[in-house]
Formats: structure tokens, sequence, C-alpha cells
């Protein structure tokens, strides 16, 4: 179950990577750069979700 201690932070590289395409695509006026803004946004959320879950759960294994 080490794994999951790392899993977090491949949400971190996916908002490093949709930020960086947000402002690749900020002055095409085709393209959506708020899309890529928005699943970054998610991508951070999801890290800190995911750290908090993970947290809570080994503070459960400890108690049992």
């Amino acid at each position: 179950m080490s794994y999951m201690k790392f899993t977090p932070y491949i949400y971190l590289i996916f908002a490093c990577y949709f930020v960086y395409d947000s402002v690749m695509k900020w002055n095409d006026p085709l393209a959506t750069p708020l899309l890529s803004l928005l699943i970054a946004g998610l991508a951070i959320f999801m890290f800190f979700f995911r750290r908090k879950f993970a947290k809570r759960m080994e503070d459960r294994n400890k108690k049992s």
C-alpha cells in the first residue's frame, strides 16, 4: 500500500500540465484556456482531497 502515498502527487503533475496548457492557449482565439484552468483546479482539489482521505485512513488503521 505504499503506492497510495505517491498517487496524490500525480494530480499535481496533471495540474502543472494543464496550467502550462492554458498559458500556451491564452492568446489563441479558437482555443479554450478556461477549460484547462478548470481541469487544473479540479486536479489541485483532488490532490488535497486524496491526501486528507489517506491521512484519515492511516489514522483509522492506527486505532485498530
